[in-house]
């Protein structure tokens, strides 16, 4: 599936979230305290995997086909990056059906074992386009409890296309800002608002290709599984530890699927459902915003400092108001921006991943109802990874757009499209409509998803932990239920609360069952209902 929802620009597919760090990129100095998470995700499995090739032995013990012997078998050479942390670079095929091809460059780092080591455990942040890199130096304890990092040397990595690895690039800041923010004065869904927004994916596309070259039709989320499993080994791990949020989970149930043999502990927070179509996780992720915002005016509501009063569903109304107005006149920034539906929604979007940010997403509300729009950009900008200055902190916009392309199938038919924002906007009325449309984007892609989406069963794998929150907007509990289902050793454990993932963030039953997991290697009974 996705990642949480991308509602910016109009045309791009929905976004599944992503797990950030308490330290990570600047968003406002109130946001950065209390909210520790963004947005990512999507997948392509089981039905295009290919037979293992023939095997070659390696200095790590292990069989491996002879072409990728040598990544296999490359000695890391870590350095002192600060804090305790050690960093290093580490090659894999461009290809990995043609590991000849050339070669790319995966950035790890990590913080080393403070007690009696088990392994390596690595953990993937979310996105598609999270740094894992990032999330494990800045904000290691976010990442991980002090039991993991007790046992495990923890890792984190930018998988291909993101960060300080081999990276997809696209734009210069000012042509950032006029993709994401630019309002059209087009009205949504016609045909000459799918004219404009055609035009606009497809010179962000070929952009991109110019820009990243090669590297651009390789960056699928089954390639990044193999740069996992080439990590795993040349770290000297015979079975992967790992724990994956969000567009994690996805690409962590790739992994399994690839390598069920290899598959040692792995935890997966947050979960997507691999089978999922882009439409289908579209509109589940609607409905899953859409009840965190009808939640989060429940809660504030009931408190003397909200900017909403009456009901809830008089609260959404107005909400609903407030977007549609911002579209027929726009309200300027400080900074000669102006704000739209989408730049809005993405404000809106962006505190409902924690529910330690509804006061702030009040404050929000209020300020754009007296027509300030500088609050609301500095939630969409921390979304975004936009910086005060204008600079732009990642890429993490462009690897989202590159890997979804790659990783599900699009329909730009006009027809089909209108017929599926209808049905988004039954099931989420407030919100639905401003996330639809969003197979424009990558159909218009350099590069075409070559597959089809189906269930993950990683036969063979040990038993695999599938967290879900019963209401976490991005990745809605029913992926988690669905995912933990198709695993062949799935297992289960609900957290009961607000909010996207839960371990590390939500209650001592959730992280206690985490960590005897991996470090005892204890698998519930039951579903702990946490």
């Amino acid at each position: 599936m996705t990642t949480a929802a991308r509602t910016t620009p109009a045309g791009s597919p929905a976004r599944p979230a992503r797990r950030r760090g308490r330290r990570g990129r600047r968003w406002g100095a109130a946001l950065a305290g209390a909210l520790a998470v963004t947005i990512a995700l999507t997948g392509c499995v089981t039905a295009f995997l290919p037979e293992p090739p023939p095997a070659t032995s390696t200095p790590t013990g292990e069989d491996v086909d002879a072409s990728v012997a040598a990544f296999y078998g490359q000695t890391v050479q870590w350095s002192s990056c600060g804090g305790g942390m050690q960093c290093a670079d580490v090659k894999a095929p461009l290809n990995w059906a043609d590991p000849a091809s050339g070669t790319i460059k995966l950035a790890i780092v990590r913080q080393p074992a403070s007690g009696d080591k088990i392994g390596s455990l690595f953990v993937n942040p979310g996105g598609p386009g999270a740094s894992g890199y990032d999330f494990v130096k800045d904000s290691v304890d976010y990442a991980t409890d002090e039991r993991l990092q007790e046992r495990f040397d923890v890792v984190g990595f930018d998988p291909r296309g993101v960060g300080r690895s081999t990276a997809v690039a696209c734009y210069d800041a000012a042509q950032m800002d006029a993709y994401l923010y630019d309002v059209s004065t087009t009205k949504r869904g016609s045909d000459a608002w799918i004219a404009e927004m055609t035009d606009s994916s497809r010179a962000f596309g070929n952009a991109c290709a110019t820009e990243t070259g090669p590297l651009l039709e390789h960056v699928d989320t089954q390639s990044a599984a193999r740069d996992l499993d080439l990590l795993r080994a040349v770290l000297g791990d015979k079975e992967l530890y790992y724990l994956g949020y969000s567009y994690g989970t996805f690409l962590g149930a790739v992994y399994a699927e690839l390598f069920p043999g290899k598959a040692g502990r792995l935890v997966l927070d947050g979960a997507l459902d691999p089978a999922a179509s882009n439409f289908e996780v579209t509109k589940v992720q609607s409905v899953g915003f859409e009840n965190a915002l009808r939640a989060y005016l429940k809660d504030c509501l009931g408190s003397s400092s909200c900017p909403f009063s009456g009901t809830v569903d008089q609260g959404m109304a107005t909400i609903a108001a407030l977007l549609a107005s911002v579209d027929a006149s726009p309200i300027r920034a400080s900074d000669g921006r102006q704000l739209g539906s989408n730049a809005l929604l993405t404000a809106i979007i962006y505190p409902l991943y924690d529910a330690k940010a509804w006061g702030m997403l009040s404050d929000m509300f209020e300020s754009v109802m007296h027509g300030d729009a500088d609050l609301a950009f500095q939630f969409a900008d921390g979304y975004n990874g936009r910086n005060a200055d204008g600079s732009y902190s990642d890429n993490s916009t462009e690897a989202f757009m590159a890997v979804n392309c790659m990783d599900y199938s699009y329909n730009a038919d006009p027809a089909s499209m209108r017929a599926q924002a209808a049905e988004i906007a039954a099931a989420a009325p407030v919100i639905g409509s401003y996330m639809a449309y969003g197979d424009i984007g990558c159909a218009n892609w350099p590069y075409k998803f070559q597959g089809e989406r189906a269930p993950i069963h990683a036969a063979g794998a040990p038993p695999i932990l599938v967290i879900g929150t019963t209401n976490d907007p991005a990745t809605p509990y029913v992926w988690a239920e669905s995912l933990a289902d198709q695993l062949d050793s799935g297992v289960l454990v609900t957290y009961q609360g607000e909010g996207h993932t839960a371990y590390n963030k939500s209650n001592s039953c959730i992280s206690n069952t985490v960590d005897d997991y991996l470090i005892k290697g204890t698998v519930p009974s039951a579903d702990p209902r946490c």
